[in-house]
């Protein structure tokens, strides 16, 4: 379907003289002798494009445009102007006029114009329909994914949410696995109990059973009070252990004890202290091998994965590469108060043909500093970094 232009002029020659050379350039061409009639093609018809002179009786090219702008925020308007009247042409790009030209008219110089301001409105609707079908049906507690493998994941949450069993997801780093996580514990009926997160790795080892299980007063030098451990604060809600596959095997039989028997002594102490804490725990590493190898303890293993989840690399899913891509521009373009419309198809291959390594972390950083660092309204090829 051709583009719908509407060209706006009191002088009888210009605006027939544009008709007949933009036609030529394969668009639909309406005309209209001042603001008045274009108002009323505005509403009766669907135009893609106006464009309008400035000086004109009865309703002014720049009411015609503020107008139009109001009521049609999609249409990109160019505005005609005389040498005379440059200044009131910059004052409407201003006010959300997307270019302007001066007369006498240079036609290839519009018809280029034209051909741009199109592809930045078609670029806007695109982004536009992303994001309503983002927010419609391929997102699931911040969760982005259409692809067969993330609707897995979310028909996996929907189901293990609601009961007690332990979850284990696994995945390469930067999947999004905590995110998982979140989202489990958030549409359970523990959600308003506390949920207490675990980075296992970042902890070291001797401090680790503390963190956990909390200790007594002068269990070890430092210890100068009671503290209450992570399982303690986790009673009755959730507990959230990343990077599950660092434990020592020391480790791992106090957290099995735990699973077992629902129970643990503070370090230093000699009370058990029940709780009810539903596990859920994620890792990069591959369990079943560390089971083989006798790195990972099997019983532990089976414990923990009650229910696996497998988040797979985003080179796996690259469907959801223009999902994320348009999410994190909406996110990073509002957090930086920066107006960008949309990316270019050029663009957006460059970065699906990418392999990412570093999966959405690697996708969302990438997305956040081309937003930071570009000029452009719209995302192009010469923003995206070369790999």
């Amino acid at each position: 379907m051709k583009p719908k232009l509407l060209i706006v002029d009191d002088e009888e020659h210009i605006r027939n003289g544009l008709k007949t050379a933009l036609s030529l350039d394969g668009y639909d061409v309406e005309v209209a002798a001042d603001g008045e009639e274009a108002l009323k093609k505005l509403d009766m018809e669907d135009i893609d494009l106006l464009i309008t002179d400035l000086k004109m009786p009865k309703l002014t090219g720049e009411e015609l445009m503020k107008e139009t702008l109001r009521k049609y925020p999609h249409i990109p308007v160019i505005v005609l102007t005389g040498h005379g009247t440059i200044e009131n042409a910059v004052e409407a790009m201003r006010q959300g006029a997307y270019d302007f030209i001066t007369k006498p008219l240079n036609i290839d110089k519009l018809s280029l114009i034209v051909k741009r301001a199109l592809e930045n409105s078609s670029l806007k609707r695109q982004n536009r329909e992303l994001l309503k079908q983002l927010k419609r049906k391929y997102s699931f507690e911040n969760i982005i994914g259409k692809s067969p493998a993330m609707k897995k994941v979310f028909e996996t949450i929907e189901l293990v949410a609601p009961s007690k069993a332990n979850v284990l997801i696994y995945g390469e780093s930067g999947t999004g696995k905590e995110m998982i996580a979140d989202a489990i514990h958030h549409n359970s009926p523990r959600r308003d109990k506390p949920y207490i997160k675990v980075h296992c790795a970042a902890i070291p080892e001797t401090l680790l059973e503390s963190e956990l299980f909390g200790h007594e007063k002068g269990a070890f030098t430092g210890a100068v009070a009671r503290k209450r451990g992570r399982f303690e604060l986790a009673n009755h809600g959730t507990i959230f252990l990343d990077e599950i596959g660092e434990l020592s095997l020391q480790m791992q039989v106090k957290l099995l004890r735990v699973i077992q028997e629902r129970e643990f002594v503070r370090v230093g102490g000699e009370e058990s202290i029940k709780v009810d804490v539903r596990i859920i725990s994620a890792t990069n590493k591959d369990l079943k091998e560390a089971v083989k190898n006798g790195t990972f303890r099997e019983d532990l293993y089976y414990r923990l994965n009650v229910v696996s989840i497998y988040v797979p690399p985003l080179r796996e899913r690259k469907d959801d590469i223009p999902l994320l891509v348009h999410k994190f521009i909406e996110e990073f373009s509002k957090e930086n108060n920066k107006q960008i419309d949309g990316i270019t198809n050029g663009a957006l291959q460059a970065l699906i043909s990418y392999d990412w390594p570093g999966n959405v972390r690697e996708l969302r950083n990438v997305i956040e500093s081309i937003v930071v660092l570009t000029k452009n309204k719209i995302i192009t090829e010469e923003d995206i970094p070369h790999y």
